[in-house]
């Protein structure tokens, strides 16, 4: 079977590298990129200076009252809109009140059962024309909910036929043309936000409350997580005797990964600690006389403590703290007993 004859220099290609990008020397310098950041802050300044507040309380309170009846804030929007409704839900979500983002589209094949007569669907467009929202407002408004258009045009169709209409203030989009969705979306961001900060201070939300929605990220775990939580108990301790040779316990002192020793009585009431740092300090200081020495002889009995309800965080403090820091905690209950040990690479693997 034969081969394709080479390519002559009139057949080949004008190039057989990649082409380069169209703007392979495009440039930005430092003074263009000021005067960007600089036009956004003055539309945003221009949406400050120009939102009406009474209408943003009444929205505010809107949410507030459907919610507190037991009510779901829903909202929805269409592109770079949706992505700003879909956040403020999933920050109202956060603070522990109802919310949802309904996707317009979806919503109209079967999504908008979700929706009920307690509840609220807020509506974001910079248009007020778009025309997913507005085939969806009918269906919306047979199903019962309260209906708020957010936009910001002044005349629009979707504020017409919404219970209630928040204006925006838009001066241009930072976009050259006026057209990329940058600064409205972002007024979006901040109007929407602000409103849900406002709604968490109106509901009394606690600092242990708003942990509580964040379990696995560190605000949560430093609200939530207490000594005992994270601590090691029962056979995980390295306890011993304080009559007992510091040589005889070298297993135990390496083996719990602990870096030290808990001195107990009979009655498991903490005398003292004893760490690898005070072993080589030992061997440094007796030399073979270690081989003599009784653990009691030689541990700290004023080491730093902690009760098993303390929260974690303050156990993390604790270590930290002058004269110098430590790496670990005995936890003792109110009678001295020892019941755990609580060490800094436990607090750091748990997320603290």
């Amino acid at each position: 079977m034969g081969s394709l004859p080479p390519l002559s220099s009139v057949d080949r290609p004008p190039s057989t590298t990649p082409d380069q990008p169209k703007n392979a020397n495009a440039a930005i310098d430092e003074p263009t990129l000021l005067r960007l950041f600089k036009s956004q802050q003055s539309h945003l300044n221009f949406f400050f200076h120009n939102l009406d507040l009474p209408q943003t309380l009444r929205f505010t309170q809107a949410l507030l009252l459907k919610s507190g009846a037991g009510g779901t804030v829903f909202f929805t929007g269409v592109g770079k809109s949706g992505f700003v409704a879909h956040k403020i839900s999933q920050t109202l979500v956060s603070l522990g009140i109802r919310s949802g983002f309904l996707p317009p589209v979806d919503a109209l094949h079967g999504d908008i059962g979700i929706l009920a007569d307690r509840d609220v669907l807020v509506l974001f467009s910079k248009s007020g024309n778009t025309e997913e929202l507005l085939r969806l407002v009918p269906c919306a408004r047979a199903k019962g909910a309260f209906l708020i258009s957010v936009t910001s045009t002044e005349e629009n169709l979707l504020k017409r036929c919404c219970d209630m209409d928040v204006y925006l203030p838009l001066e241009r989009e930072l976009c050259p043309f006026d057209l990329a969705p940058v600064t409205s979306t972002a007024i979006q961001m901040v109007f929407g936000d602000t409103v849900a900060i406002a709604l968490m201070g109106a509901r009394n939300l606690s600092k242990e409350a708003y942990a509580a929605n964040h379990p696995a990220g560190r605000i949560g775990k430093t609200l939530i997580f207490k000594v005992k939580d994270v601590m090691k108990q029962q056979n995980e301790l390295p306890v011993c005797r304080e009559g007992e040779l510091i040589m005889d316990q070298l297993v135990e002192l390496t083996s719990k990964g602990c870096g030290c020793l808990l001195v107990i009585d009979e009655g498991y009431h903490l005398i003292g600690t004893f760490t690898d740092g005070d072993l080589r300090r030992t061997l440094k200081s007796s030399g073979e006389g270690i081989f003599k020495l009784t653990v009691g002889e030689m541990c700290n009995r004023n080491p730093r403590i902690i009760g098993p309800d303390a929260m974690a965080v303050e156990a993390m403090e604790k270590m930290e703290s002058p004269p110098s820091p430590v790496q670990f905690l005995p936890v003792i209950d109110h009678q001295n007993v020892l019941i755990g040990i609580v060490t800094l690479h436990g607090l750091v693997s748990a997320g603290l």
